[in-house]
């Protein structure tokens, strides 16, 4: 009988781990005003006013409004956007999309009917905003390393 309490244990403590592969959703119809951060993939189809970010991909949606500041690693976006966008790999406008705003990105993609107002930046030596403390802790690493020799 303990074993098999041992594994409902392990079940429960599996299921409380965090899952950096979710996907959040902001429904059509729902406002928010604040602040998002997620390890995981957010789609928005309703308005979001405020910073968000995320170590994964962002989707807005066709029925999307975003206002504020847009940090992932990867993005798709389909809807309204009025904000600074900072994507560490691929941003991909679609044709749908209305973005006001000042980008910085590594690869950029346009589809023909989107439309796109304000500054972009392509700069692959720019420091990525999640990665820049890791890279600091390994240089720092890596010098002590050599010191060490």
């Amino acid at each position: 009988m303990k074993s098999n309490k041992k594994k409902s244990d392990n079940k429960m403590a599996k299921n409380n781990e965090t899952d950096h592969s979710s996907i959040n959703l902001i429904g059509a119809g729902t406002k928010i005003k604040g602040e998002i951060n997620s390890s995981g993939d957010i789609r928005i189809d309703g308005t979001l006013i405020g910073p968000v970010t995320s170590k994964g991909k962002i989707i807005v949606g066709n029925t999307g409004v975003v206002e504020g500041e847009i940090y992932c690693q990867n993005a798709d976006l389909f809807g309204k956007i009025d904000a600074k966008v900072e994507v560490e790999e691929l941003l991909s406008l679609k044709s749908t999309a209305r973005l006001s705003g000042e980008i910085t990105t590594d690869k950029l993609s346009i589809e023909p009917g989107a439309i796109f107002t304000g500054s972009c930046t392509m700069d692959k030596g720019k420091p990525s905003p999640f990665g820049q403390k890791e890279k600091e802790e390994t240089e720092k690493q890596q010098k002590e390393e050599v010191k060490q020799s």
